[in-house]
């Protein structure tokens, strides 16, 4: 019984390859649309703030598909392989890993979503309510990580323990 439950740990891989999956596709949509607002740019059929909320757009969708890579990434790394080989930044080695680096991307799409808001001329008279809509996101989730954080002692030493101990 304990074999076949440890076995579940493998359902994770249809999540991790979804998530990776449709990472693609957000970065390979992100980066036609940036390939768009430079030749629109060039052909001058768009005025600056046109472009920048355009490329601003495109940033954003790209950035998704980060947070969806990273998903995929930790999940597979948590659940099926922990030998990935992923640069240091995006070893993850437990949940809290995950956690601070989806929260960290999370932030940085907020403040894109917030800059295209703000240089929108169509946009102008929301620039306020969706400044504070972002700041009490960003408050909401720094104290959400800190008040979920593990100490750094308990983390070496729930990574130096072994099951059973």
């Amino acid at each position: 019984m304990r074999t076949l439950i440890g076995y579940t740990r493998f359902a994770v891989i249809v999540p991790a390859i979804a998530s990776l999956i449709g990472a693609l596709l957000l970065m390979a949509q992100g980066s036609i649309e940036m390939l768009k607002a430079v030749i629109a740019s060039v052909t001058s059929e768009h005025g600056l703030k046109e472009t920048v909320v355009t490329v601003l757009t495109a940033v954003d969708g790209i950035l998704l598909g980060t947070v969806l890579l990273v998903i995929g990434y930790g999940l597979y790394e948590l659940f099926i392989d922990t030998d990935i080989k992923v640069p240091a930044w995006l070893q993850v080695n437990d949940l809290d890993d995950l956690k601070s680096k989806l929260i960290g991307v999370v932030v940085a799409i907020i403040a894109v979503v917030f800059v295209g808001v703000f240089v929108d001329a169509n946009r102008a008279a929301d620039v306020i309510s969706y400044g504070v809509g972002a700041g009490a996101i960003v408050l909401g989730l720094a104290v959400f990580a800190y008040a979920t954080r593990k100490n750094p002692a308990d983390r070496k030493t729930n990574k130096n323990s072994t099951p059973g101990n």
